[in-house]
């Protein structure tokens, strides 16, 4: 049946939200797959409805929004099973674009320019019970009343205004690094790259803050510390170490890129030779405290490098 006018109306009203409804999934999920399954979905619903449904929608970004909300909760209450069986720690899925390119008209890759969908504020946010988190995103990100993500979660507005409060709460515990401006990351990153060739512990040591952690996430599909590795020295001993394991320039030969808005590394694949391990894929990102790194993420895991763009 061929659509309407009234949907077709609706359909380019629809475009117009996309990016707002897939930085909305993203920040909710944090995973890329999630949330464009998650938008499409809600076109789909949005399609569904006869054109007298339709019209009696009053604020078509808000009743998308509230869609996404509730498509994106099933699914993280499905994703809790899942990560039962992750193996290792888990990362979100990384938006990646090549530095110094000009600005993607992708709606998720103009999305992470939010300061909110940063890595370090994403790993905060998977600490949250689902219905805290979808309470906490809407209201505080997207100024979504209470009353109405009581509907998404099917409570009452008090009870969605306590899993907001203590959403909030956790966030503000964890005190996630702010991000630093471009040039500065990329002074640390240089600086960091250039003493680890150099195989100088103390100088890599230097860079990192005193409570650094680095975080990968691998599944089991890939090389990476399994356990986080927490405080400069051993961060600065595992990494020196790996340029052991690899073979000269393998962990540099791939180049600077955005992750999630925040500089950090892409590194290619290798074969390997004679004397020097495979090496996988990785995307490493980067949050940086008082001029220091505090945080690495290092995301190995083939299954989410999948949509990334690399840099030519």
């Amino acid at each position: 049946m061929p659509a309407t006018p009234a949907l077709q109306q609706f359909a380019t009203e629809f475009t117009g939200h996309r990016a707002h409804l897939t930085g909305v999934a993203y920040r909710l999920t944090g995973s890329r797959a999630d949330a464009e399954d998650a938008v499409q979905e809600s076109w789909l619903r949005l399609a569904g409805l006869d054109d007298e449904r339709r019209a009696a929608i009053r604020d078509l970004r808000g009743w998308l929004t509230a869609v996404v909300g509730r498509i994106c909760l099933d699914r993280l209450r499905s994703a809790a099973t899942r990560r039962e069986r992750y193996v290792g720690n888990w990362l979100p899925e990384p938006v990646v674009t090549p530095y110094g390119t000009p600005v993607s008209e992708d709606p998720l890759e103009a999305a992470v320019r939010d300061d909110g969908l940063r890595m370090a504020a994403l790993v905060v946010l998977d600490r949250l019970t689902p219905e805290q988190r979808v309470a906490f995103v809407l209201h505080d990100a997207f100024s979504v009343p209470f009353a109405e993500i009581a509907d998404v979660l099917g409570c009452t507005a008090a009870a969605a205004r306590q899993h907001g409060s203590r959403g909030r709460r956790a966030l503000a515990q964890a005190d996630p690094p702010p991000r630093a401006e471009l040039a500065e990351q990329q002074q640390v990153l240089e600086k960091f790259v250039t003493a680890l060739l150099a195989g100088d512990l103390a100088a890599v040591t230097e860079l990192l803050h005193p409570d650094v952690v680095l975080i990968g996430d691998s599944d089991g599909k890939g090389r990476t510390a399994r356990q986080r590795v927490a405080g400069p020295d051993k961060v600065a001993r595992f990494f020196l170490g790996l340029l052991r394991k690899y073979e000269p320039g393998a962990l540099t030969r791939g180049g600077p890129v955005l992750v999630n808005g925040d500089l950090g590394m892409w590194v290619p694949p290798s074969p390997g030779r004679e004397g020097f391990l495979p090496l996988d894929e990785h995307v490493q990102g980067m949050s940086l405290r008082d001029g220091r790194i505090a945080v690495i993420y290092d995301v190995v895991n083939p299954d989410k490098l999948t949509r990334i763009t690399r840099p030519s």
